[in-house]
């Protein structure tokens, strides 16, 4: 039943929709870790925290993954809202870190904000790039009598 269930979903969601869910799925689970087990002072995100709390942030991841992981389920052509809701928490995570990198405040926070624009962002990018079904090129044959 659970593979039947599996097959059904695979099918349903597509290319497109399986990395919107595992997307959003990490990202809410990515916000839930913040409310759950809250940070005093997070290194390099004073940008952020300055404006309000680690928690409140922590609700931009949820309500990202939640709108990436609904988006999931929307039909071809239709999930573009739910790419840009995902490149949004690790874009503004990312400028925060180059900001602290900027004043001084967290030397490593460059590398933080690379890693965060090419796994989250530039991964993101590129799958929304994916399209839903992709047939390989027919294979060229000689035509008889003719030499390849």
């Amino acid at each position: 039943m659970r593979a039947a269930a599996a097959r059904w979903l695979r099918l349903h969601l597509g290319r497109r929709g399986q990395i919107l869910l595992i997307l959003g799925i990490g990202k809410m689970c990515w916000g839930v870790g913040f409310i759950v087990t809250p940070q005093q002072d997070p290194a390099g995100l004073n940008l952020l925290t300055d404006r309000c709390s680690l928690a409140s942030w922590a609700w931009l991841w949820i309500v990202a993954g939640a709108v990436t992981a609904t988006s999931a389920f929307l039909r071809i052509g239709r999930d573009g809202l739910g790419f840009y809701a995902a490149l949004l928490p690790p874009s503004v995570w990312a400028i925060a870190y180059f900001s602290a990198v900027l004043t001084g405040e967290y030397a490593r926070g460059g590398f933080v904000a690379l890693w965060y624009l090419t796994s989250h962002v530039g991964v993101i990018m590129w799958a929304s790039t994916v399209p839903e079904y992709s047939v390989p090129p027919v294979p060229r044959r000689a035509r008889k009598g003719k030499a390849p």
